[in-house]
């Protein structure tokens, strides 16, 4: 009986009617719906489904997909392909909803797929799916391919066959790329697959085709790049034009030769493999002539760079591409001010046909770069790119890029207060310094003695900041940069500092725009919005806000940056205009560019001058012009000349629009890395009154033994003190550098942060030799003078002008 009962109340069989007689519910003979977590099974049995309900799940799963799939396909109709009458191009609007312009809409011709050669069309299978005979209109396996590496993060893809690419251009605004919009696509593709022949869909497909140069279609394109009829196309042709589709602007070979004749192999190496042409005939042909591209005079004038902008920043998006813009009818807004860029292209007009230097003309081979951003958010409000699109496509303000000279010595300043290096720690300033085989000259020879950082920064002082540059680490230097918003890869050189790296002004005025903004960076843009006709946003560019650095240490980067204004290279043109303005000149090695960047805390500015050489190509040093306000015949281009006075007559116009009227202040001062009085001095009598008796503040003995030391050691031994060095020079027949002595003197009780004058030696006065009389006079660079700064110098001097 014992052993009975022990067998009744162990696990059940699975079978038999006792394991039947187990498994009955114990509430009234009822089932649950889901026998979930299992009953009769103890342990992990308990808690895993069944393999009859696992085989249900994945067949009740693949009906269900496979009945969503039917009743998809059912209800997805194909459009008619019409005559494509609703296509329309898109149109670009300043941020105040007038019209800058639009792009030009479709130039197409149809033709028959019967009149064309049969290779035209087979250089196009060849090139974009060389399975198109064969397939049913979709790749599975490319759509696989295509799904995973968008789920790992890679560049979006579409894994479109032929048929869907021509579903995807026929059947405009029919699709989207969401995966949605794809899985319609996919479907639309099977079901034409299955009503037209091969023939109808590749002909169809090479009359829709975009080919660049505006041209859609085989006809337009052989026109635009052969001037002949797409019926008269050669193979050679033919592969060039289908080598094209993929990035047909981008792959023009008068635009990029070395690519388009890449591809051309590639389309060639296909139909040989796919038995269209022969290994032999392959051999003879080689990589056709274009013809030139006489573009739409919708381009003309300034306004084309801005319309090129915003075509390359929505391309940048992978959906919105030129042939987008030309048939979607898109409404894009701009955080573009047209009072503001028209003062920009008024004051570049006014450089260029003399009007700033009394009549007399730059070199026609001058390059003008201007740029305005938004810093609260990274809108681009201004664009001066050049002065005609169509005679030169290259965007000085986007797209150029020129050596930064000087401009890049804030960045060397950022990094030295992030590592704790305070405006007020002191260099020597004499010129020429050595640093191993790196000679460093100061701008026009200038010795500037000991200096702190806000008077080398004044001053521009080459010498000072290759010395600050070495302390803190040229890899920073070029860290900070790219975290303000200089984009271009930058080297790690000690000269880095002094603007050996290329850079474009776009960059420049973003990274100080992130200066302007207390260290909040913002990624530049000028799309604020583009809209489809229905309304439907189709892409947004506002940014998100970044906090590259810790505010106070923007605002005393900003201090010594405005005394470049108030006292240093830009004094002569930026200060008149009578507002609270930072900012840095540069000049580049041999002065083949010369910057002025600033800002007010509503607007960051960069202006940039170069010169191409004779061939239109390479740099050359700006030639000279001009006059200065006091009169001296302009001998060298720097940073605090034509830029400057560019810069200046610029923004003293657009600083009185009234988004930027009323003045915001700097923050002040913030002294990262030193102590200083917790209460400023004060010149009002105090009021009596009866406190109560005041302790006795601790004071500092004035350090002693000094006099006789290096300079450098006197002022480190003050420092560490707890008191705050200056440094004042005088002739001695002591050796340059020595100290002479201090005041207070030695073992003086004084406040702990007072001020302790050092007197230096800058050794014997020479004799001041005669002048050579072929010499040109000093300082005749307009506003550069003596208070040049440093240019991109290279293992030698940097030369430039602040």
């Amino acid at each position: 009986m014992a052993g009975s009962t022990r067998r009744s109340t162990g696990p059940a069989p699975r079978g038999g009617s006792r394991a039947s007689a187990t498994r009955q519910p114990a509430d009234g003979g009822r089932r649950r719906i889901i026998d979930y977590p299992r009953r009769g099974y103890r342990g992990l049995h308990r808690w895993l489904p069944s393999w009859r309900f696992v085989v249900g799940s994945i067949l009740g799963g693949v009906f269900l997909l496979a009945g969503v799939g039917v009743a998809a396909y059912a209800l997805t109709d194909v459009p008619a392909p019409d005559d494509f009458a609703e296509e329309q191009a898109s149109t670009v609007y300043f941020a105040d909803g007038s019209e800058i312009g639009s792009y030009e809409g479709p130039n197409r011709t149809l033709v028959d797929y019967e009149s064309l050669p049969p290779y035209v069309g087979e250089a196009v299978v060849s090139a974009e799916d060389r399975t198109f005979f064969e397939n049913s209109g979709i790749s599975i396996t490319g759509m696989a391919r295509a799904f995973l590496n968008n789920v790992q993060g890679g560049a979006t893809q579409g894994a479109s066959t032929l048929t869907q690419q021509y579903v995807e251009r026929y059947y405009v605004g029919q699709t989207t790329t969401s995966y949605v919009g794809k899985a319609k696509e996919a479907l639309l593709a099977i079901k034409i697959a299955q009503s037209e022949t091969k023939e109808q869909i590749l002909g169809r497909y090479l009359n829709t085709i975009y080919f660049g140069r505006n041209a859609y279609g085989i006809e337009a394109a052989a026109q635009v790049y052969f001037g002949r009829s797409a019926a008269e196309l050669d193979v050679s042709q033919a592969a060039m034009l289908a080598g094209l589709i993929p990035s047909p602007n981008n792959w023009d070979p008068a635009v990029s030769p070395e690519k388009s004749e890449q591809r051309w192999n590639y389309v060639l190496d296909g139909m040989v493999r796919d038995g269209y042409v022969t290994s032999a005939d392959r051999a003879a042909l080689v990589f056709p002539e274009v013809i030139p591209y006489e573009r739409s005079d919708r381009l003309e004038g300034p306004d084309g760079y801005l319309l090129e902008y915003v075509q390359n920043e929505l391309a940048a998006t992978g959906s919105i591409t030129p042939d987008v813009l030309s048939t979607a009818g898109l409404r894009i807004t701009t955080t573009i001010q047209p009072n503001v860029q028209q003062n920009a292209v008024d004051s570049a007009n006014r450089l260029q046909d003399g009007t700033l230097s009394d009549g007399e003309m730059p070199s026609d081979r001058l390059k003008v770069g201007v740029v305005s951003v938004d810093p609260a958010t990274g809108g681009i409000v201004a664009m001066y790119g050049g002065r005609d699109f169509l005679t030169d496509q290259i965007n000085r303000a986007s797209r150029d890029a020129v050596q930064g000279g000087s401009t890049f010595k804030p960045f060397t300043l950022i990094a030295a207060l992030e590592n704790g290096i305070p405006l007020t720690k002191t260099y020597p300033g004499y010129s020429p310094q050595e640093f191993g085989t790196w000679k460093v000259n100061n701008f026009g020879g200038t010795d500037y003695g000991t200096i702190d950082l806000v008077k080398a920064t004044e001053q521009s002082v080459n010498t000072v900041y290759a010395q600050l540059n070495l302390e803190v680490g040229p890899e920073k230097t070029a860290d900070v940069a790219t975290r303000a918003g200089v984009t271009r890869p930058l080297n790690s050189e000690p000269s880095n500092v002094l603007g050996t790296d290329i850079v474009s002004p776009l960059d420049m005025a973003s990274a100080y725009a992130t200066i302007a903004a207390q260290g909040v960076y913002h990624k530049p843009f000028m799309v604020a919005q583009a809209t489809y006709l229905d309304g439907d946003v189709a892409y947004s560019g506002q940014t998100q806000p970044l906090q590259q650095f810790d505010a106070d240490v923007m605002a005393d980067v900003t201090y010594a940056m405005t005394q470049v204004v108030e006292e240093g290279s830009g004094e002569t043109y930026i200060k008149p205009i009578g507002r609270e303005i930072a900012g840095k000149t540069g000049t580049s090695n041999e002065n083949k560019s010369a910057w002025f960047v600033g800002f007010t805390p509503q607007i960051s500015t960069a202006v940039a001058l170069s010169q191409v050489g004779e061939d239109g190509k390479a740099q050359d040093t700006i030639t000279p012009w001009g006059r200065s306000p006091s009169g001296r015949t302009v001998t060298e281009v720097t940073g605090g000349s034509w830029p400057a006075a560019l810069w200046a007559d610029y923004m003293v116009n657009a600083l009185q629009q009234p988004e930027y009227a009323t003045p915001v202040p700097f923050p002040e001062r913030a002294n990262v890395n030193r102590a200083v009085p917790t209460q400023a001095p004060t010149t009002e009598a105090p009021v009596e009154t009866s406190p109560p008796e005041p302790e006795e503040p601790a004071t500092i003995a004035v350090p002693s033994g000094l006099e006789g030391q290096l300079s450098g050691d006197v002022q480190a031994a003050i420092t560490n003190a707890g008191l705050v060095a200056t440094v004042v020079e005088e002739d001695s027949q002591q050796p340059a550098g020595t100290v002479l002595g201090i005041s207070p003197g030695a073992g003086t009780q004084v406040l702990p942060g007072s001020t302790v004058t050092i007197r230096v030696s800058r050794g014997p006065q020479e004799p001041e030799p005669e002048p050579s009389p072929s010499a040109p006079e000093a300082g005749a660079g307009l506003g550069g003078g003596s208070q040049g700064g440093g240019g991109a110098g290279n293992a030698g001097a940097g030369t430039g002008g602040g």
